[in-house]
């Protein structure tokens, strides 16, 4: 459940993708990540709080892995190669480990050092993203916003991070055109 603190015009989508969108549009950019004040109430609407520190030392791991997802999702916006390096340094920190328990199978999750491990999370969230198709990982269509989804449609046609928001900006924007003329 989303932290009411948390300012952000789009919460909820996957864990790496509500890492991006850390930042949103404004004058200047609207950065949710600039102290560890802002880092806690991320890691909160996250659900990552119980786990997770909000100290100094888990932000800067945080903010590493914001920069190397942002690297990755520009270069495929722009259809470049896409600079694998940062995101396989955060990954380097961590591992999945496959356990038997009375209850069956199970896997958990193990960082070099406990600050790791939201930055781990989120770029193993990507890895499952792109798992289930990188064509879905979008950024919103509107000319001024700077956020990105998960397109979950059925077609894959999704344009706005939020119909209510973005959606009908650009809905108002062409009956006003269409009006004026």
């Amino acid at each position: 459940m989303a932290d009411p603190r948390d300012p952000r015009p789009l919460i909820g989508e996957p864990l790496s993708l509500d890492l991006l969108n850390t930042r949103w549009r404004g004058t200047p950019v609207n950065d949710l990540l600039t102290d560890p004040e802002g880092y806690g109430i991320w890691l909160s609407s996250a659900g990552l709080a119980e786990r997770c520190p909000a100290d100094r030392a888990g932000l800067d791991a945080v903010l590493t892995a914001r920069e190397a997802l942002a690297a990755l999702v520009g270069a495929a916006e722009e259809q470049r190669p896409a600079p694998l390096d940062a995101l396989n340094e955060v990954l380097a920190h961590g591992r999945i480990r496959h356990v038997l328990t009375s209850g069956g199978p199970a896997e958990t999750v193990e960082v070099d050092e406990p600050h790791w491990l939201a930055a781990w999370l989120a770029a193993d969230d990507y890895l499952g993203l792109l798992g289930q198709g990188a064509h879905r990982i979008k950024a919103c269509a509107h000319s001024t916003c700077i956020l990105h989804f998960f397109d979950t449609s059925q077609n894959g046609r999704r344009r706005w991070c939020s119909m209510a928001v973005c959606g009908n900006r650009a809905k108002a924007a062409r009956h006003y055109e269409k009006v004026t003329r």
